[in-house]
């Protein structure tokens, strides 16, 4: 049965070791698995989290039921759906799954920054130095109803100055550390943990959609040098902002594809079908001079007689506005919150409603700076249909496990390694060891 605490944590990959890992990506209008091997690579360039080599052998993908916005609404339905998606990856993989890496996209996904500062007298800084601070910056208490899914150490400083990635044996009078904490609803989060386990599943791990977005479609210079990561699903639009390496902030707002979908269906008075394939064949974000001339059809609800027709301009002034207003409410949190937009921030888009025509240009004019549309890189194996942003996160759960080293766990939320060890003082010794 699920625990009511936190959801699992994932234990971090040796990067001389090879496993096998299975992701599911549960979305609002698809679900989809992909099984893949991971074989050590060798040498790797420093800053870069792709430690291994990743060839999917298993890919099963089809429409989403009981997810409305990210959220499981209904457990009967999301049960099946997740079952036959998970066995359609079985039977081109020829292999069994057991556990695993799930997306969590709902629950009003958002971020929590806390500090602690440890006094050093002057001396070293020593690796239980390091470990105390950490352990002072994660007992800070998480919103009510909240629960964390990443906790991710940001930087550290010493006497004032920061941008500090490795602080052992540097002398100073007082360390300090950033935690950035991402967090979801514990109610959201728990429910998709039950619909996966329904399906005979254990849960590895969960991870936040823009974050693995972010790492299956980014270049390591772009994570360093400063990006947002922009995942535009059917249910909500969630955006990771990235930094120093690092994710530094993340959030969401609950509008996405399946929103412009039924504003075509009302303002046409037309099927949810055909406003899906009218959005997805003929619709744009973006006005033409060719768009009086286009003639497009459908169906009115009911009447299945004869076809309805309409001038394609009038289909893009009911998609245009919705995209409008998912960009502009995101950049007013985005701004809120400290990271605000402009002409040299670098934006990915990603996710399924990202490949509607005009997206990146609205996101252009609305967020400034400069955009493009990501798709899963360094992934062997996908086949051409998959290599897309609709794909991006499914993708990116296969990377995460190869930075699952850099999270930084609370003692008494961890099980005891094999070893016998504390599981977080191997985490921490590990992160600190070999990620800068």
């Amino acid at each position: 049965m699920i625990s009511p605490g936190v959801p699992p944590r994932l234990k971090p990959l040796s990067p001389r070791r090879s496993a096998t890992f299975a992701a599911l990506d549960v979305g609002t209008s698809k679900i989809a698995c992909l099984i893949a091997r991971l074989t050590p690579l060798g040498a790797v360039a420093p800053g870069d989290w792709r430690t291994h080599r990743v060839r999917v052998v298993g890919i099963g993908h089809q429409r989403s039921l009981g997810v409305k916005n990210g959220l499981v609404v209904d457990m009967d339905a999301a049960d099946a759906a997740i079952r036959q998606t998970v066995d359609a990856a079985e039977r081109m993989a020829g292999m069994q799954v057991e556990r695993v890496i799930v997306t969590a996209s709902g629950g009003r996904l958002s971020s929590q920054h806390f500090q602690a500062k440890r006094v050093i007298g002057g001396r070293e800084v020593a690796e239980h130095d390091i470990h105390r601070v950490l352990e002072a910056s994660a007992a800070h208490h998480l919103h009510r109803g909240r629960v964390a899914i990443h906790s991710l150490p940001t930087g550290f400083s010493l006497d004032g100055v920061s941008g500090i990635r490795e602080p052992k044996d540097m002398i100073g009078e007082e360390l300090a550390v950033d935690l950035h904490v991402a967090t979801c609803d514990q109610a959201a989060a728990r429910n998709l943990l039950v619909a996966v386990e329904r399906s005979h599943l254990s849960v590895e791990a969960m991870a936040a959609t823009p974050y693995v977005a972010g790492l299956s479609t980014l270049e390591p210079d772009e994570a360093e040098m400063g990006v947002m990561v922009v995942d535009m699903g059917a249910g909500s639009t969630s955006v990771a902002v990235f930094a120093r390496g690092e994710m530094i902030h993340l959030d969401a707002v609950t509008l996405g594809g399946a929103h412009v979908t039924m504003d075509i269906a009302r303002g046409l008075d037309a099927r949810l079908s055909d406003a899906e394939r009218l959005k997805t064949f003929h619709g744009s974000a973006i006005a033409s001079t060719s768009d009086e001339r286009e003639t497009i059809s459908f169906d009115h609800v009911g009447e299945s007689d004869h076809k309805a027709h309409a001038p394609k301009s009038h289909l893009v002034r009911i998609i245009r506005p919705r995209i409008e207003e998912t960009l502009e409410f995101l950049r007013d949190r985005l701004a809120k919150a400290g990271h605000p937009s402009g002409p040299g921030r670098r934006i990915v888009l990603t996710g399924g409603a990202s490949q509607l025509t005009g997206v990146a240009e609205a996101a252009r004019r609305i967020l400034g700076g400069q955009v493009r549309v990501g798709r899963p890189i360094g992934i062997e194996g996908l086949p051409d249909s998959s290599k897309s942003p609709a794909f991006a996160a499914a993708a990116g759960l296969l990377v995460y496990p190869q930075v699952a080293a850099h999270e930084y766990f609370e003692p008494r939320r961890v099980e005891r390694a094999a070893t016998g060890t504390d599981g977080y003082i191997s985490r921490v010794g590990r992160w600190l060891r070999e990620s800068f």
